[in-house]
């Protein structure tokens, strides 16, 4: 299944977002979100149902995950909540022409290490035009070698640890899958180095 078909699963890690976002749902409205590589776009639909002003993107080469965007906003009666085209590492028109947001979700994004520059590139944009603003984000462990820390501190970024026990996802019907293999979820919050963040 590891194809461009990986956008058309819910994977744990969109579960365990979905609870951090749920546990958080009293200061979601009136917030203006960004889900990226959003996929099926369960956190994104959790956080427009929870009140939030939600854009859904993913890459605009893959446009079967942007159909599956949009029908999963029709699903979820959200019409209107607007789906965009968006590569990692790519300066498009829809990147510079993104209106201001406070918090940008992705639920494991962090999945082919070829792709965790060009992610963390698009973040650092994203933030430096927003300071105040937030990447909330859950990924699988996949490999005891994994770490973007070295990528972190290039671009001028820190990432708090948020232990999954503390908004509940640590039960195993949330971060697990019936997919072969061991599924260690964890989540963190990257923002702007000098930003005191929100």
């Amino acid at each position: 299944v590891l194809d461009s078909q990986y956008g058309m699963y819910v994977w744990p890690c969109a579960v365990v977002l979905a609870q951090y976002l749920w546990a958080h749902r009293r200061s979601l409205p009136g917030k203006r979100v960004l889900e990226i590589g959003a996929g099926v776009s369960l956190p994104g639909v959790v956080a427009a149902r929870c009140g939030a002003q939600v854009i859904l993107s993913d890459s605009e080469e893959l446009p079967q995950c942007l159909q599956r965007c949009r029908s999963s906003c029709l699903m979820n009666r959200l019409p209107h909540v607007p789906v965009l085209g968006l590569t990692w590492g790519r300066v498009s028109p829809e990147l510079l022409s993104l209106a201001p947001i406070d918090i940008i979700l992705g639920s494991d994004v962090f999945f082919d290490p070829k792709d965790f520059e060009d992610i963390l590139t698009t973040i650092y944009f994203l933030l430096e035009k927003n300071p105040h603003a937030q990447f909330w984000t859950t990924y699988q462990v996949r490999s005891a070698d994994w770490s973007i820390e070295a990528l972190l501190y290039k671009w001028n970024l820190r990432s708090v640890h948020i232990p999954l026990h503390s908004f509940g996802a640590d039960k195993e019907h949330l971060a697990s899958s019936s997919l072969p293999g061991r599924h260690t979820i964890e989540m963190m919050i990257i923002s702007l180095t000098q930003s005191e963040g929100t």
